[in-house]
Formats: C-alpha cells, sequence, structure tokens
C-alpha cells in the first residue's frame, strides 16, 4: 500500500514540474563568489537603485571629462547585510567583505553609503563587485 500511495504522488506531481520549469519566464539568480564557487546571495537579497545621471553625480575632481549622454552600466550589486559578511558582524562601519570559503575579497560595504558607478547613492550600502562575483541563473 506504501509503495502505490508513494508512486500516485510521483505521477501527480511530475507532470506539473516539467510544465512549470519550462514556462518560467524569470529564472532563479544566485551571485557565486568566483575564486571558490560558493553562495554568497540570491535575487531576494539584492538591493535595486535607479540609476543615476552617470558623471554629472560624481564631484568635478572625479569626473572623467566625457559627456555621458546615458549612465554606464552598474558594475556593481548591492545587497542586504547577510550572517557571512564577518566585518558587519563585528560592528564595522565600513570595511571590505570577503568571502566565507576563500577569503577572496568580494566587495565592501558602509553603513553611511556608497556611490554606485552609475551615479546613484546607496544607503546603507553593501556592495559586491560583478567582477568578482559569477550570475548564475537555476
Amino acid at each position: 500500500l506504501y509503495w502505490s500511495i508513494q508512486l500516485e504522488i510521483t505521477m501527480e506531481v511530475t507532470p506539473d514540474n516539467m510544465n512549470n520549469s519550462g514556462s518560467d519566464p524569470n529564472p532563479q539568480v544566485i551571485y557565486r563568489c568566483k575564486k571558490c564557487r560558493r553562495i554568497v546571495a540570491s535575487h531576494e537579497h539584492v538591493v535595486s537603485h535607479e540609476r543615476g545621471e552617470g558623471q554629472k553625480c560624481f564631484k568635478w575632481k572625479k569626473r572623467s571629462g566625457e559627456v555621458d549622454e546615458e549612465p554606464p552600466e552598474c558594475s556593481s550589486v548591492f545587497v542586504e547585510p547577510m550572517k557571512w559578511m564577518q566585518a558587519v558582524e563585528e560592528g564595522c562601519v565600513g570595511d571590505k567583505l570577503q568571502c566565507v570559503g576563500c577569503k577572496a575579497r568580494l566587495g565592501s560595504f558602509n553603513w553611511a553609503g556608497m556611490q554606485c558607478n552609475c551615479g546613484a547613492w546607496i544607503n546603507p550600502a553593501f556592495q559586491l563587485h560583478k567582477s568578482r562575483i559569477d550570475e548564475c541563473r537555476i
């Protein structure tokens, strides 16, 4: 009797799972450390922001002199504070963010905020550099 119930449950669940996996227009996104492949964040942890006005938002000494009509693509992902962020747990106001597994530098954080390369100001800021993480779709 037990095996027949399990078989019926499996038969009922399998076709639904197959249909949902193929029709999902927005697959789940996770971010992994490029060096050791440890998962450091998922799409639910990302803090979205509106793109700034590019070079206009920076101090004049930090501008490159080029006039951009469109702000650049963001080179970082901003996330919520998480338990793996050891420097945050220690009570620092701002510091580097290192991977728990391999100690590679993934980004930085500052409770007072940071400016994204697109010009937008994010407060508080927990920044992961896209060049140090892999974006994986599930």
